[in-house]
């Protein structure tokens, strides 16, 4: 009888087979990269929802929502690093996704706006984002450099954009920006006019210290890579194992931001006003 059911032949699971042939630490490491990778959608996907976010401050919903995006893009520059992109494509380096210098501006004001919406933006408040743009700057002209030149600028100690001079200025702004949005709030709470903005003090604070928490155990890890790497020449980040815990540390920040940020949308009406 050649009946559908007797002439079907058994096909091998060739998913069943690569999960065997696996082994833990490759396992672990796809892990990683599967939950950093849905980190980097709900940055990019809750970031782009604030753009279309009517309550609240629409000056303060474009600079929390262009932090997630920027938060998630670096995630991904992270994730390209650790999975080896870069080095198989190397007409990649210097993708213009790397963005650590635009965070501490953008979530100050995201704060001050929020809190004051009723400053007015000066020129002179330019200066906030003259970094950021020189970062995005330098990764553009780097990008289309012929990958002969651009495949030897790695590291460089110097280097406001990308190296170890980088990593201290993002650093150091990171935690003053963060002070002076801590300030912005304890000073709202001082002349809260009403309850909801007490609420609204109440998610902004919330934001700031569990973002402070989290910053200190990723900066740990991150002045860890810069005295072995300047000190000690050993690249910690082609340790797996180290760099799967940096990259979780800062995974961690996004990941925080994005419950912030998906809570804000789901009743930032009733928090942040209608205006």
């Amino acid at each position: 009888m050649s009946g559908l059911f007797f002439s079907f032949e058994p096909i091998p699971n060739t998913m069943l087979l690569m999960l065997t042939m696996m082994t833990a630490s490759q396992f672990f490491f796809y892990l990683l990269l599967l939950v950093l990778g849905l980190d980097v959608l709900a940055g990019l996907g809750i970031g782009t929802l604030f753009f279309l976010k009517s309550s609240g401050d629409r000056r303060s919903n474009a600079c929390y929502g262009l932090l997630l995006i920027v938060f998630g893009l670096t995630l991904l520059h992270n994730i390209c690093i650790m999975s080896g992109v870069f080095e198989r494509w190397p007409q990649l380096y210097f993708l213009p996704i790397y963005y650590t210098l635009a965070f501490p501006p953008l979530l100050f004001w995201y704060v001050k706006l929020g809190l004051y919406p009723n400053y007015v933006l000066r020129w002179s408040d330019i200066k906030h984002f003259l970094l950021p743009a020189g970062q995005l700057l330098f990764f553009m002209l780097l990008f289309f450099m012929p990958v002969e030149f651009k495949s030897h600028y790695g590291r460089r100690f110097y280097n406001p954009f990308f190296g170890a001079f980088e990593q201290l200025i993002y650093l150091s702004t990171f935690f003053a920006y963060l002070y002076f949005a801590a300030r912005y709030v304890r000073q709202k709470r001082r002349h809260v006019p009403d309850r909801q903005a007490l609420k609204q003090v109440f998610y902004m604070r919330t934001l700031v210290r569990v973002l402070f928490v989290l910053f200190c155990i990723h900066i740990v890890l991150v002045i860890t890579d810069f005295v072995s790497f300047e000190l000690l020449n050993i690249n910690l980040r082609s340790v797996k194992p180290y760099a799967a815990l940096g990259a979780l540390s800062f995974a961690a920040l996004l990941l925080w931001l994005c419950i912030y940020g998906f809570q804000v949308l789901l009743w930032g009406r009733r928090i942040f006003g209608k205006t």
